[in-house]
């Protein structure tokens, strides 16, 4: 349901190659001041959406609105308040930053007496002043991101989309990046498409999971991980190797599942209100198992998300969360 501060408003997008339902049903929507991280598996439908947001491609049924502007009546109007960042940006090898970004700037009609200001400001922001006067094609791929960056921010526009911002980037690379969109959060409401889950827990107000064409979880990091109740989940280490130590521990009561795990480890899940590590110690005891450890193991976002691509199996979700239901 739409909150009274969405400026993204994305209402039962569906897009179709053939048989092959890209985008089923997509509807979500996207507040003022938000960072939202748009999650999903390869080929689940994130670039499609993404696409039909930018009015890039057209969808088959639904609508988007983008500050209070449809699509599909004022598409003009309504892209001019997006800058979007697309996977791999093509960049032109040849032009100095400076020469791109002057071009860009007269593409995207800034006014003549704001275009030099406006240069300045998003190659202060981006963190390529330094590199200004050098060649694109001589740059590296971190600077090369940093510039497709400045094109997006480049009119100030209240909103930018990003897909897959880091793909490719090395590690140093990658923490620059993410600082820069976190700062960027600051004035712009970011829809950010990516499959780099540490991105998305360090930089997002709030996540969006689609799977095969179908939006099957959406809120925040934080009750998303919490949503896996992975308190009730403990991991058994021995400092030597234990056999049948899984089937044993998988006959206690509140045990609803042990399972062997790397290094001679045994992962439990407990039956929903028990704690049984307890009960594990005293085995342990009685059996002579060298117990090295018994810890509750803490959520991550990659198990909530693994929990709703692949439990679900694709299935749309049920209805909103608690979250979700106040946010309107």
């Amino acid at each position: 349901m739409r909150g009274e501060s969405a400026v993204i408003q994305v209402t039962d997008l569906t897009k179709a190659y053939g048989p092959l339902r890209a985008v089923d049903g997509v509807s979500f929507s996207i507040d003022r001041g938000e960072v939202v991280g748009f999650l999903g598996p390869n080929g689940a439908g994130k670039t499609t959406t993404l696409r039909i947001i930018i009015g890039y491609l057209r969808p088959d049924a639904g609508c988007v609105t983008v500050g209070g502007r449809d699509l599909a009546t004022h598409s003009v109007a309504a892209r001019r308040l997006i800058g979007y960042l697309p996977e791999g940006a093509p960049l032109p090898p040849d032009l100095r930053v400076i020469e791109y970004l002057r071009f860009r700037a007269r593409l995207k009609e800034v006014p003549p007496r704001e275009r030099r200001a406006r240069i300045a400001e998003a190659l202060d922001r981006c963190g390529v002043a330094d590199v200004s006067r050098r060649i694109i094609g001589q740059l590296s791929r971190g600077y090369r991101q940093r510039v497709a960056l400045a094109d997006a921010v480049l009119a100030n526009p209240p909103y930018l989309i990003l897909d897959e911002p880091t793909v490719g980037l090395d590690p140093h690379q990658v923490r620059q990046l993410r600082a820069l969109i976190r700062e960027l959060g600051r004035d712009h409401t970011i829809f950010l498409s990516t499959h780099i889950l540490s991105e998305v827990e360090l930089t997002c107000d709030r996540v969006v999971i689609i799977h095969r064409g179908r939006i099957v979880a959406r809120d925040t990091p934080d009750a998303l991980r919490r949503r896996v109740d992975a308190a009730a989940r403990i991991r058994v280490e021995f400092s030597a190797e234990v056999g049948g130590a899984a089937h044993d521990i998988g006959e206690l009561a509140g045990v609803a599942e042990a399972r062997a795990a790397d290094g001679g480890a045994v992962i439990v899940r407990a039956r929903e209100g028990a704690d049984p590590r307890e009960a594990i110690f005293r085995l342990a005891a009685a059996r002579g198992w060298p117990l090295r450890g018994l810890a509750r193991e803490v959520a991550t976002l990659e198990d909530a998300f693994f929990a709703a691509t692949e439990s679900k199996g694709g299935a749309p979700e049920r209805g909103p969360s608690g979250e979700e239901r106040a946010r309107g």
